[in-house]
């Protein structure tokens, strides 16, 4: 009974903490960031190799068994697996639970720099990777309309571009689009004909496509900059490319190939409804609110589909702030019943003063943890939710109990 005496002595204290621990609780609670899963560090690394046209015996000779050599001295790895397919290396490093995955992601680097000069020189530069489960959507996005999917891929930039600079995003990737690309169609037999070596073609074309400064002009009290813009932005920019020069006159590009303008080879295909789309995958960082960053984005959609043209349409294919959301309501809701209808019982059984103080203990108690989250650094996600509300039957069972027997004892 110490502790009882103790703050009937000091009742006044035990009331400014009271209105402390519930004011801290209310704004931890408003400021506490949701997320749908908690943080959870995979201490496994990926090393990717890609190097196309090239046969898996090969991969594994010439790129994998390079990269494992290199990455063998490594400390504190579980285990280490390789995969080598056509056009395609992957080693996979499996740290210690307890290792640091910051430290383990630069020293994986480290080794793979140095295994580098042992590689292919026409092989592409290794990927050095981590598994981060954060990392995934939140929101994904579908673009569709009848104006194919250049139109459609401009318009997704733009969306790119504006959902980019909300705060808390950390990535939005826009799959299934096209982009540009002027192709250059060699004809061999013209070529062969005029002595002009592929090496040739692409040296000429390099270094044609560049922007060049040109210096400073001062005009009166003014000072501008000058360059040379030489960036091609059409095929006709390239058909009159000097390609060779000599006694027997000048070689076009447009004597020796054919220019298309066309489309990279595409990577990814979206559909939506049976019809081609473009899609945004966006991905949040790691502590921010999913819910306001979901609320943002919609923000966006609303007010640039205002301005998207007609048959243009947008749809939200995946929302996890949903989920979230649901949950925190549940958990506001179960707090609001169980409080009326603990009071209720209580007032109706055991009187008025009883229910109030079993009415102060469920928030504050409540409040308390989210004072104690928000110091820790810990978020309203999925499992903390989850939690909360289980421990809030069990505080409703205890405070009933608690009270009935200090009833009892008066």
């Amino acid at each position: 009974m110490k502790i009882v005496d103790f703050a009937v002595d000091r009742r006044i204290s035990v009331y400014v903490l009271t209105a402390l621990f519930l004011i801290t609780g209310f704004y931890a609670y408003t400021v506490l960031p949701r997320e749908s899963n908690p943080e959870v560090i995979v201490p496994v690394i990926v090393v990717s190799t890609p190097y196309e046209g090239v046969s898996p015996a090969d991969m594994e000779s010439l790129v994998t068994v390079p990269i494992e050599r290199k990455l063998t001295g490594l400390s504190d790895v579980k285990k280490m697996t390789s995969t080598s397919v056509e056009g395609q290396s992957i080693v996979v490093i499996e740290f210690v639970s307890d290792t640091n995955i910051d430290d383990a992601l630069q020293r994986v680097k480290d080794k793979v720099d140095l295994a580098k000069q042992d590689l292919p020189d026409d092989s592409d530069d290794p990927i050095v990777s981590e598994i981060n489960l954060s990392q995934l959507p939140i929101l994904v996005i579908s673009l569709t309309g009848d104006i194919g999917l250049a139109a459609l891929d401009e318009i997704a930039e733009d969306y790119e571009d504006r959902i980019e600079s909300i705060k808390g995003v950390l990535d939005v990737e826009v799959i299934g689009g096209v982009e540009r690309e002027i192709q250059i169609e060699v004809d061999p037999d013209r070529v062969a004909e005029y002595g002009i070596s592929f090496a040739e073609l692409i040296q000429v074309t390099q270094l044609e496509n560049v922007n060049t400064p040109g210096g400073s002009m001062n005009l009166g009290e003014g000072k501008y900059m000058m360059r040379t813009p030489g960036e091609f932005t059409s095929p006709d920019d390239l058909t009159g490319l000097i390609v060779k020069q000599g006694p027997t006159g000048t070689v076009y590009l447009r004597d020796i190939a054919t220019i298309k303008d066309g489309f990279k080879e595409t990577s990814s295909l979206s559909r939506a409804n049976g019809k081609s789309s473009v899609t945004l995958a966006v991905s949040k960082r790691s502590g921010e609110n999913i819910i306001r960053i979901a609320d943002q984005i919609k923000e966006v959609l609303d007010e640039e589909g205002a301005r998207l043209p007609n048959g243009v349409s947008t749809a939200v294919t995946w929302d996890e702030s949903d989920f979230i959301r649901d949950m925190v309501n549940d958990l506001e809701n179960s707090m609001l019943s169980g409080l009326v209808l603990v009071v209720v019982v209580i007032m109706v059984s055991l009187g008025f003063w009883n229910s109030l103080f079993i009415g102060l203990a469920i928030p504050l108690s409540m409040f308390m943890t989210f004072g104690y989250l928000y110091l820790t650094g810990i978020t309203l996600n999925m499992c903390v939710l989850f939690s909360l509300t289980l421990a809030l039957g069990m505080l409703v069972d205890n405070g009933i109990v608690v009270v009935e027997n200090i009833y009892r004892h008066r």
